[in-house]
């Protein structure tokens, strides 16, 4: 779904891993953006017209063969541009400046003191700077960079420096390239929200006309004139992202949309109740699809991750394609794809880090003409708000994401209704006992899945060979990054000892101290 937004900011994507936090940072400042590949032509970054842009960080060396360079020819649009790490050495190289490795720089060195930096940093501004105005001379700044600017262009200043690197900072005002050796959307830099505000107000002449307002009403328009007067088909998963999508929709289009339930036998305790008793009454046209058996059938003996997403996404589309002939002519098929999703499916430059089943459009045998994904474009938090805009009770809003293969993917191993029935009754312990703490507002995800590990336990006076289950909670900003939750010991305990007591063939509970990265939130 294309984006009219008046004032809008470019962010080349040259594979760093902080891309994302990029446009989350921006859009935090009021200011949209998007983020597409560093081999963005300048005609084609000429017709986006974006009042800035950021260059990213990136794995590679500017210097080396086959690393990541963009058009020469987009440094003569008189676009202002911030390079982040990777980026800022990139403005240099192509500008005229030299870069090297750091360990040749300390070669060449009198004192062999190190020009490489990592982590937290302590680094001083020239706070005259339109970048750095309004922060502190001094503060602490988050490094990530091997190799070091010999020589900057011609036109530009230094302004910042550490102990170790006497270029933290480049600047040509004349021409508004700024670039910067640390990042700046990290939680890590102390100023870095000021420092992109900087940036995209003062230098870039942003006015701060991105909003959840302004984008509802700019996505309802846009539905309307693509969709017309045919059909849309939505997949719900009861889920925040297809609940929006579908109060989206539903405001957009109303009658024409059609609200399809897969019930694949994979979701929570009692959810797809819920979710009946919730939307039957919300949406013009709701269809529950009991579908459990096609889609155990189908995972049966399947161990293997990435296997299981996979079948689970073909048999979706092939459960709503069914629905849609029952229903007569769908065009549309919609989805509650949002950016994570699309990020971690290894879209551009990026690792795959797992496959969304929503992601990565149309089966080359589908019927249906298009996917909408009216969503694609915002993180969670901004998916949200939307919700709350388009008047979605707090409960829906704020209920934690759960993934589209469902249970399938928290059940390590091979799925089957043994398994489901163990894990169902494990999490919906867990989530009693949070509630129950009062706890549930702290952290943003919770659950409980099921290993593929059974372990010698003692129950009573026998011995038992039974699963282990594993329970896993984090709090994060925006899913990207996430830190595990420090659950006090006493409810973990009642947790515990509840689901030993409780459920059947379970004789061993563990807690996932991990966070992400290097883990992924769910399991698979």
């Amino acid at each position: 779904m294309n984006n009219t937004q008046n004032q809008k900011v470019l962010i080349l994507n040259f594979g760093g891993q902080y891309d994302q936090l990029i446009a989350r940072r921006v859009r935090e400042c009021g200011v949209y953006c998007e983020v597409h590949p560093y081999t963005m032509t300048a005609e084609e970054i000429k017709a986006f017209a974006p009042i800035g842009m950021i260059f990213t960080g990136g794995p590679d060396s500017v210097y080396a063969q086959n690393s990541c360079h963009p058009d020469e020819a987009i440094f003569s649009l008189g676009i202002p541009v911030l390079g982040i790490c990777y980026g800022c050495q990139l403005l240099a190289y192509h500008l005229g400046g030299i870069v090297t490795s750091a360990a040749e720089a300390e070669a060449e060195s009198e004192t062999h003191e190190t020009s490489r930096e990592y982590g937290k940093t302590v680094t001083y501004f020239d706070t005259e700077n339109p970048l750095f105005v309004g922060t502190p001379e001094t503060s602490v700044t988050w490094m990530s960079h091997g190799d070091y600017m010999k020589q900057v262009p011609a036109g530009f200043t230094l302004c910042a420096h550490s102990d170790k690197c006497p270029n933290v900072a480049i600047s040509d005002g004349k021409r508004r390239f700024y670039g910067v050796q640390f990042h700046p959307e990290v939680n890590h830099t102390q100023y870095g929200r000021e420092i992109l505000h900087n940036f995209l107000y003062r230098i870039c002449g942003a006015v701060g006309d991105w909003s959840m307002g302004n984008y509802k009403n700019l996505a309802i328009e846009q539905i309307r004139e693509k969709v017309g007067t045919e059909r849309v088909l939505l997949a719900l998963s009861g889920g925040v992202d297809s609940s929006v999508c579908a109060a989206l929709l539903s405001e957009a289009i109303g009658e024409q949309l059609t609200c399809v339930f897969v019930d694949h036998g994979l979701m929570r305790m009692n959810e797809g109740d819920q979710v009946e008793a919730v939307f039957s009454k919300r949406a013009a046209h709701f269809i529950r699809v009991n579908a459990e058996e096609r889609f155990l059938s189908k995972l049966a003996g399947v161990e293997e991750p990435e296997k299981k997403r996979k079948i689970i996404g073909e048999e979706f589309i092939r459960v709503f394609e069914a629905e849609s002939k029952k229903i007569g002519h769908v065009a549309f098929l919609a989805q509650g794809t949002i950016y994570p999703d699309v990020i971690e499916s290894g879209k551009g430059k990026a690792a795959t880090i797992k496959s969304h089943h929503n992601v990565g459009g149309l089966p080359s045998v589908v019927d249906f003409r298009e996917i909408i994904e009216p969503l694609r474009l915002l993180f969670k938090d901004e998916v949200r708000q939307l919700g709350r805009e388009l008047g979605l009770p707090e409960e829906l809003v704020m209920r934690q994401p759960f993934p589209g293969p469902g249970l399938a993917i928290r059940i390590i191993g091979e799925v089957t209704k043994e398994k489901l029935s163990i894990l169902r009754r494990a999490d919906a312990i867990m989530r009693e006992e949070i509630a129950e703490a009062g706890l549930s507002g702290t952290m943003n995800q919770y659950f409980a899945a099921l290993t593929n590990m059974r372990s010698v336990g003692v129950m009573g006076d026998g011995r038992t060979y039974d699963w282990a289950v594993a329970l896993r909670s984090v709090t994060t900003d925006d899913f990207m990054t996430a830190d595990w939750t420090r659950i006090p010991y006493e409810v973990l305990d009642r947790i515990s000892t509840r689901i030993v007591n409780e459920v059947p063939n379970v004789n061993r509970v563990l807690y996932d101290i991990t966070s992400k990265p290097p883990a992924t939130v769910e399991f698979e």
